[in-house]
């Protein structure tokens, strides 16, 4: 009996560890930024270099190449997207007054007649607006500029957290299995079988999900994007892309990409027919998406609800912004694998079963 009650207080003990820890990453989570970042791009790149150290390949030297690589894909995504979302941007500034003046002779008309609705849009007053405010930029980059300098402090830690993260991300790849070494050593040796096993089923899920969602993402976004061009639709890429980052969110990425991509259809086309092969690609895409793309890449072992995604978004969006959503899921399925560990020892402990 004793030594059940002894075995109860050790996973107190876990769970007040887990407790501290969780509030210092919410106290510092603006200073903890650029180590997530860094170490969610370490665990997803670490085999790489692995199999570069297999091949004889010192673990430095293979870190300097893989880093080396990813920017070279990150400059070439960039000289190669930026042009085209600034040629899309230029086009949507000058179809907007054609865009205005058929909703105007097309929609507006509608909404009058089936809601009772009485919209008034000028579309030669909305051209001289947007021309006025066109010619202002320079003033509005003008007083950004000076907002920003104004934010001195939070421009400087803005630029400090960008160049502390590859600083970071070197020293996690090339120390990685010497990292994982140290941990290891610091468990109590009571606890190691356990506290392995719940670290290999973890790192199953995390390669499952950060591996998985990205190439399921990067697929998506290309099959969209190329759906969407056949179909003719002007602005493809960017309705495109969003639609295939935002799948990692169940049906966001539809939503959203089908939202889009049927008002700029209708507007194109000014009428359904051109709307229909619209819906036809994103219907196909979700087939695809659902029954081969992620059940080949991603799997159903990861075991998230679809409203357990969407409360994991929304609660680590409010606590840690932007990174929170980047790590919500993750951590989330990390959690679950947990939570049915405490689960079984909760059912076979004394406050259970007295």
């Amino acid at each position: 009996m004793d030594n059940k009650h002894s075995s109860d207080l050790h996973y107190l003990w876990w769970l007040a560890l887990a407790s501290i820890v969780s509030l210092l990453i919410y106290l510092l989570s603006s200073v903890l930024t650029p180590f997530f970042l860094a170490g969610i791009i370490a665990y997803i790149f670490n085999p790489l270099v692995t199999k570069l150290q297999l091949w004889k390949i010192h673990r430095s030297l293979g870190t300097l190449l893989v880093m080396t690589m990813l920017l070279c894909i990150l400059a070439a995504l960039t000289i190669i997207i930026t042009p085209l979302f600034e040629r899309e941007i230029v086009l949507l500034i000058e179809r907007i007054p054609t865009y205005l003046e058929t909703i105007r002779s097309g929609l507006v008309p509608w909404l009058e007649a089936q809601l009772g609705i009485n919209l008034q849009l000028d579309a030669t007053q909305f051209k001289l607006v947007l021309k006025q405010h066109w010619q202002d930029t320079g003033g509005m980059l003008a007083k950004l500029v000076h907002s920003i300098r104004g934010s001195g402090l939070a421009t400087m830690e803005f630029i400090l957290n960008i160049l502390l993260m590859p600083v970071v991300l070197f020293y996690l790849l090339r120390d990685w299995v010497y990292l994982i070494k140290l941990i290891d050593e610091t468990i109590p040796r009571h606890w190691h079988k356990q506290v392995t096993t719940l670290t290999n089923e973890s790192d199953k899920i995390l390669a499952e999900f950060l591996r998985g969602q990205l190439s399921v993402m990067l697929i998506m976004s290309f099959c969209y994007v190329i759906g969407l061009w056949l179909t003719g639709l002007e602005f493809a890429l960017p309705i495109g892309i969003i639609a295939g980052i935002l799948v990692f969110v169940p049906y966001l990425g539809l939503g959203i990409g089908l939202i889009l991509a049927t008002l700029a259809a209708f507007i194109q086309f000014q009428g359904w027919d051109g709307v229909l092969p619209i819906w036809i690609v994103f219907g196909i895409a979700q087939l695809l998406e659902s029954m081969v793309i992620t059940p080949w890449l991603i799997g159903n072992r990861i075991g998230l609800h679809p409203v357990v995604v969407i409360f994991s978004l929304l609660a680590f969006g409010q606590l840690f912004g932007f990174v929170g959503l980047l790590l919500a899921l993750p951590t989330s399925a990390v959690l679950l694998v947990w939570l049915r560990h405490v689960r079984k020892q909760y059912l076979k402990s004394n406050l259970y079963n007295s």
